[in-house]
């Protein structure tokens, strides 16, 4: 196990340069995910930790070391890709312990780790087997076990998950985790969905073109987002935004959106008169009367919940509440704000007031 420490990491690709001094601290033993959109920088990020990709300034250190200069294999770490990179014609068990034998390591030493990594993985069953007679799930539990016989001081996940259909990727959320909490390794896990983020990280950075927005423990990053980036991208579904002013009705304040749409308030909002964007989580809406008006756009039943669009002239928002609603479109409906889960950001920065 290992710290990792990114200083002022800066990546070029001839003129256009796409990494702009990142600086990200992972303790020993911590699960940090990279997380952001597509183009952000997080997959080539991982890509020069793991030495793939040259460094154009900066440092990474792992362990203490810095390895800027040194050669991958002898930075002590593992990765697993989206792709699992089996050998086709290779059985699971030397699937796994291939990267064993490329290091020359004795046969009994091989058997010993094979053995150890498919019990933690419940492969064993499947050790004579060829990659084509397993399902994805096992595939990449194959490509995790190995990354794990080598015994690594950090693991890098490159969207491990993002080949497998949506019930199996809950699964492997939970065996990933499982797998963390046994072995305290240091992980590294890139994705773009961030409901992997939330549900697997102890520590998030949140990427947006080669910049870190914002880092973070998950309910830190859900209930303190620095920007309007930050709180949009955490959390699903996404924050609903209205641009507007703060402005005082009967010595009280409240929000006036561009569109005469009039919302609540916490007492300590912004100055009178500043204009802001107007943040509110659609689980933190409720239904019922006294709402703001609302008419119903679309109304969408999941069983569990229920998420409804609705509409107030050119202003659209959601919510998820857990009644099952009924309504139709056009229908007008009250939406039930606490000020107290109110976000406000200024309008022209984007970071939260």
């Amino acid at each position: 196990m290992a710290n990792v420490t990114i200083d002022n990491l800066i990546k070029r690709y001839g003129s256009v340069q796409v990494m702009h001094g990142v600086d990200v601290d992972i303790e020993d033993g911590e699960f940090v995910v990279l997380v952001g959109p597509s183009g952000c920088g997080k997959s080539t990020l991982l890509r020069m930790l793991a030495g793939l990709e040259e460094i154009s300034d900066g440092t990474i250190s792992i362990g203490g070391r810095v390895v800027n200069d040194v050669l991958p294999k002898e930075r002590d770490i593992a990765m697993v890709f989206q792709s699992y990179a089996l050998y086709p014609h290779k059985t699971v068990a030397d699937n796994i312990g291939f990267p064993l034998k490329m290091a020359k390591r004795p046969q009994a030493e091989i058997d010993e780790k094979v053995t150890q990594a498919a019990s933690i993985l419940d492969l064993t069953k499947y050790l004579k087997r060829f990659p084509k007679e397993l399902s994805g799930g096992q595939r990449q539990r194959v490509a995790m076990g190995r990354a794990i016989v080598r015994d690594p001081q950090v693991f890098l996940f490159d969207e491990p998950l993002s080949n497998l259909d949506a019930k199996l990727r809950v699964t492997m959320r939970v065996e990933i985790k499982e797998l963390h909490q046994r072995l305290g390794t240091t992980i590294v896990y890139v994705t773009h969905d961030q409901i992997e983020a939330m549900t697997m990280a102890d520590k998030i950075v949140v990427m947006r073109d080669g910049r870190v927005e914002q880092i973070g423990a998950p309910l830190e990053l859900y209930d303190n987002p620095d920007n309007t980036f930050v709180a949009g991208f955490i959390g699903s579904p996404s924050m609903n935004f209205v641009h507007g002013k703060v402005a005082v009705r009967d010595g009280a304040k409240l929000f006036v959106s561009d569109g005469g749409l009039e919302l609540p308030l916490p007492e300590t909002a912004a100055a009178e008169g500043q204009a802001v964007t107007y943040g509110i989580r659609p689980e933190h809406i409720r239904i019922g009367a006294g709402g703001v008006p609302m008419k119903v756009v679309v109304v969408e039943p999941t069983g569990s919940e229920t998420q409804v669009f609705a509409r107030s002239g050119k202003d659209l928002m959601d919510a998820l509440v857990k009644e099952r609603i009924s309504a139709r479109s056009g229908e007008e409906l009250g939406f039930l704000i606490n000020p107290s889960d109110v976000h406000l950001f200024d309008r022209k920065t984007e970071t939260r007031i």
